[in-house]
């Protein structure tokens, strides 16, 4: 299954304790061995193996990659940035949405119920290269109407996705 299509199914797959300590596992590390997976989940490879592949197959897990991080890279200037755009009928958000998700400077994008339409979180090197990229990249997207920037300081709380235990 292709995160298109598990975003389009928004039905909630029933996990238990097994299933839930796979996920715990792997969101710490995604590169562990079926085998010493099966260790640390109490069951056998066989089993471990299937309701890996079953979580796989019904989209609660939707990829393995690596975990970069963006300070050894350079990368440490944040920005969020507020967007209004012009028009917000089905086609002018398809348009943004399709456009937003080639920008590989926008680490994430999220539609807003409020004062604005999106917030973007926008990572770069410095705060010249986040101008001329506001300057030249943003600026050009389709149906912008308005940003509005603000500048992280200091990353207080940074995690992704685990099993919520």
């Amino acid at each position: 299954m292709n995160i298109s299509e598990y975003h389009g199914n928004s039905e909630q797959l029933e996990l238990d304790r097994f299933d839930r300590t796979i996920l715990s596992v792997l969101a710490e590390d995604g590169r562990i061995s079926i085998t010493d997976l099966s260790k640390r989940i109490g069951l056998s490879k066989s089993p471990t193996q299937a309701r890996l592949r079953r979580l796989e197959q019904t989209g609660v897990i939707i990829g393995y990659r690596a975990l970069l991080d963006p300070i050894r890279l350079g990368l440490d200037h944040v920005a969020f940035v507020e967007v209004r755009l012009s028009d917000t009928r089905e086609a002018a958000l398809s348009a943004f949405n399709a456009a937003i998700a080639k920008v590989p400077e926008i680490e994430q994008a999220h539609m807003i119920a409020g004062n604005f339409d999106y917030l973007l979180k926008v990572r770069t090197r410095d705060m010249t290269e986040y101008r001329r990229f506001l300057g030249e990249t943003i600026s050009a997207l389709p149906h912008i109407a308005n940003t509005s920037t603000y500048v992280a300081m200091q990353a207080v709380k940074e995690t992704m996705l685990s099993d919520g235990s």
